[in-house]
Parts: C-alpha cells; structure tokens; sequence
C-alpha cells in the first residue's frame, strides 16, 4: 500500500500554504508519504492569470490522478482554499475506481471560524467529509463537533498539537520577567483585544507580526519588534509568556476568532512552546487544558487578572514550568505530534 500525499506549491517553488501545512507535509514526506505537487503558478488577478491558473491545475491534476497508484493512502490538508480545475473529480474517481484511502488532515473548519465561511467552504467541507476514511483533527472539542456531524469516532485521529519544526533550534532557556509577547497578525480590527493591551500597563507588552497600528507605539508599556519571519521569530521569543488568545477583548475572547478558540490548535501556542517560553492562554480555549495538564502557563479568562497573578508570580513558579516546557518543546521541534497522529490515521485506514 504506497503512501502519496498533495502538495500544494506556490510559484516560488515553496509551499503554497502556512508553515502547519509546510510542516506536516515534511513530516509526512519523512513518514514515506510521496508528494505530488499541484503547482500555483500565478497569484495575479487578471483574467488571463485566472485562465492560466487553471490550466496547469487541470494539468497537476490529471497528472496525480495517473501517478497515484491503486489501493494507495493519500494525505490530504483541508481546506484547500483555492478552487482548482477537476480536482474533487479526480480525488473521487481515485476512490471510487482506483481504491484509494483518504486521511483528511483537518487545519480550519471555516464554519466554525465564520468570518470568511462561504459557500465555496460548505462545498470544500461536504467534499472533505464524503471522501475521507480517516480525520486527524485538533483535541478533543473539535472531535466532539464532528461526531456530531456524524463521523464515525473510531475513524478520528485527535493531534493534540500542531509541531513547529525549526531549522535554527538553539536551545536557550528564556529569561523571567513579568511581561507577554503577542505573534502573529497585528490588526487591530480583525484582532480588537491588540488595541486594547495597553490597558494593562505597567506590564509590558512586546509585539511582532504585520499590520502593527502605530498609535500603539505611543503607550508606555508598549514595544513593537517587527515584522519577521516564520523561522526568525522563534529567536525572540526568549522571555516572559507569550499570549494565546483572539477575539474583540481582552476581558475574553468574543467574537467569531475569539470563540474559535473553544474548538482549534492555535498555531502561536505551537511558536511559543517550541520557542521554550510558557504562555498565557484564554480559559475557555480547547487547548486550555493541553497548558494545564502539562503545566505549560497560565490559563485566565480575562487578560485584566494578569496584572495581579504577574504581581505574585515567583521565578521558581517561571522556572517550573520552563522545565515542564522542555520535553514538549523537543517533540514540537522535532515533528512528534504530526508524525504520531498520520501514523495513527495509517494504522487505521488500513484495518
């Protein structure tokens, strides 16, 4: 039973999707899974782009559906985001006449996040769920949501968390100090709470990723570090908590992002941890008990608690859960929770 997976590639030759996607399609390849790449070869709007576009999807996909081999397992990462000439033809007709077995990695279920959850996604989704023989989904919440929908439990595999690989591991252990660190997309409209963080001052609050509001620069308690990238940033996170959480507020998480966290792996918790600094995380989030149970941070359902709990944080209670971080960061860096579940998923579809 060979092992392929599809590998979505930008025009740059890289991977087309984030670093989750990039990262389980290592893993997998280190597993034995084959790539077979459908090439994105323009990201330009024009008509004739458009046009290009989906020819050379035709293409990459009459390509894989001769190369996939009878009675093969395909690894698949949901949701495509694009839609792409005959691919849901060619993926059923892998099922239906060549036998092939499907394990859907699941990285958004864009129902449950809404704000860009259309019809296209429904499609995508319905696709997904008709197609699948195995699930790998997030934790235990999002698991529960697809039972609930019907899947069978003995054919879902829960990921726990996603890894980080990093390339430029240095194994420094993080300076105490009693300040958090924010990773990812700085909108202050998409993410509300981000506008909002300076009312926590005197605690400091350090700021890395794109669309950073300058006005913020203006608030003590504030600093902004840039814009870097996915394997850079690791290299600053190198002291204090950093922070997951999402929504409209910081005295919890609201709003359609904030409450996808009661169901998704975020992929900062996977930064942080892997970066060796514990975190600070949304009471209410799936991933709540992940930071419990392996004393990892701090859990609080509003962010204006911190200011008191740093207040009587001790560097012996920092120091504890560095230690406990140190194991979960060597499998996070190393691939250990993609590679356990896909494992499990091809134990599964071949029963």
């Amino acid at each position: 039973m060979k092992l392929y997976q599809i590998v979505e590639i930008a025009g740059n030759g890289n991977h087309a999707g984030t670093k989750a996607t990039a990262d389980i399609a290592e893993i997998a390849e280190q597993i034995g899974f084959t790539p077979v790449k459908i090439q994105m070869r323009s990201t330009a709007l024009s008509k004739s782009a458009k046009i290009q576009r989906q020819i050379g999807y035709l293409k990459d996909w009459h390509q894989a559906g001769k190369c996939i081999e009878n009675g093969s397992v395909v690894l698949l990462q949901h949701p495509f985001h694009y839609p792409q000439l005959t691919r849901e033809k060619t993926l059923r007709k892998l099922k239906e006449q060549r036998h092939v077995k499907y394990i859907s990695l699941v990285h958004d279920v864009e129902k449950l996040r809404g704000f860009r959850y259309n019809d296209y996604y429904a499609r995508e989704f319905q696709t997904m769920l008709e197609l699948m023989d195995v699930l790998v989904v997030h934790n235990d919440c999002m698991a529960a949501y697809f039972i609930e929908l019907g899947v069978d439990p003995d054919k879902i595999v829960k990921l726990d968390i996603f890894d980080y690989l990093q390339k430029n591991y240095k194994n420094n252990e993080p300076v105490f100090e009693k300040e958090i660190t924010v990773a990812g997309n700085l909108d202050t409209v998409k993410c509300g709470y981000i506008g909002q963080l300076h009312q926590l001052n005197p605690m400091k609050v350090r700021l890395f990723g794109p669309n950073f509001d300058e006005k913020l620069a203006s608030y003590d308690n504030i600093r902004y570090g840039g814009n870097l990238k996915p394997d850079e940033i690791p290299l600053r996170l190198d002291r204090g908590f950093g922070l997951i959480w999402d929504g409209s507020s910081i005295e919890g998480c609201l709003g359609e992002a904030g409450q996808y966290l009661r169901y998704n792996n975020p992929h900062k918790l996977s930064l942080c941890l892997s970066s060796g600094i514990p975190v600070v995380i949304w009471s209410g989030a799936a991933e709540a008990g992940f930071v419990e149970k392996n004393g990892l941070g701090l859990t609080v359902s509003s962010l204006k608690e911190l200011p008191e709990i740093m207040e009587k944080l001790t560097e012996e209670n920092y120091n504890e859960f560095i230690r406990n971080i140190r194991p979960v960061r060597e499998r996070l860096i190393n691939g250990y929770y993609g590679r356990t579940a896909i494992q499990k998923a091809i134990e599964l579809v071949r029963r």
